[in-house]
């Protein structure tokens, strides 16, 4: 996208609890939508790491909650859509802009196609080649039935590397604001995510996890495939600030919360993401 003369904030937040993240993102798209901030990337990590879940999976059959617990994992419910992902070693960023906004198209998939171009730089400058999966043709037969996982296939213009999901992504509009937030893996750990789904048996699970293996990737499994060394947060948060700058044709300056912002976030913990009644709703 051709750089225009717009300034968006851009937000390192470092490492948060599941409830504070997904707070957070919904602060920021409340005061987004209410013209109180601009247009916002952020970028932030997760601790303890964390399981989270499209907002319509049914936890308590889709997810071993005692498992999850047991491992010290933390888990919170989404505002948007898709299956359930772990979040670990892995770069999340959040994108957040009215849905009034000039560049911000009607169509879902289309808004996906404009906000992921960036993430397309973002791994090119990390040396891989990503592009864009559509599922109106052979991508579309990459979805393996009966996984709760998210990253077992791409959906409509999510990013891939040499045919495998190297990041997923979901969306809302709400509050007057789309959002838009996904998971950039850096390392993946099958084995962790696959304990803590429920299957009914240990032979489909490993069916599954086979499958998903075949079909996601990560930054440092490309790398390694391309004898480059790997690569950590900074230097990923680097690239995909770089290639959001040039994705979205926009300057990115780095500021913080707003006071209002981390009010309404703490808030929406305390009211939503911190409970049961939230998160097991379903």
């Amino acid at each position: 996208m051709e750089q225009t003369n717009r300034t968006w904030r851009f937000i390192r937040s470092g490492l948060g609890s599941p409830e504070w993240n997904m707070a957070v993102d919904e602060a920021i798209a409340i005061h987004v939508g209410e013209g109180k901030s601009e247009p916002t990337v952020r970028f932030y990590g997760w601790n303890p790491p964390s399981l989270s879940i499209g907002y319509f999976q049914q936890a308590e059959r889709e997810i071993d909650l005692e498992e999850v617990a047991r491992r010290g994992i933390g888990f919170v419910r989404r505002p948007t859509g898709g299956r359930a992902v772990l979040h670990d070693r892995e770069l999340t960023y959040s994108i957040v802009v009215s849905e009034y906004d000039p560049m911000v198209p009607a169509s879902v998939t289309e808004a996906y196609r404009v906000l992921s171009v960036g993430l397309v730089y973002g791994f090119r400058r990390l040396g891989l080649e990503a592009g864009m999966a559509r599922l109106d043709g052979e991508d579309s037969k990459m979805a393996t039935p009966g996984s709760a996982a998210c990253f077992d296939s791409p959906s409509w213009y999510e990013l891939v590397v040499e045919g495998r999901k190297a990041a997923g992504s979901a969306q809302v509009r709400y509050h007057g604001a789309l959002l838009q937030h996904g998971s950039i893996l850096l390392d993946l750990d099958a084995d962790l995510l696959f304990t803590l789904l429920k299957v009914p048996n240990e032979r489909l699970r490993e069916k599954l996890k086979a499958g998903f293996i075949r079909k996601a990737v990560a930054i440092n499994d490309c790398l390694r495939d391309l004898e480059k060394p790997p690569v950590g947060s900074k230097e990923a948060e680097e690239a995909f600030r770089l290639g959001l700058e040039e994705g979205l044709g926009v300057r990115l300056v780095e500021q913080s919360l707003t006071e209002g912002e981390v009010a309404l976030a703490r808030q929406l913990v305390a009211e939503k993401y911190g409970t049961k009644e939230w998160n097991l709703r379903r």
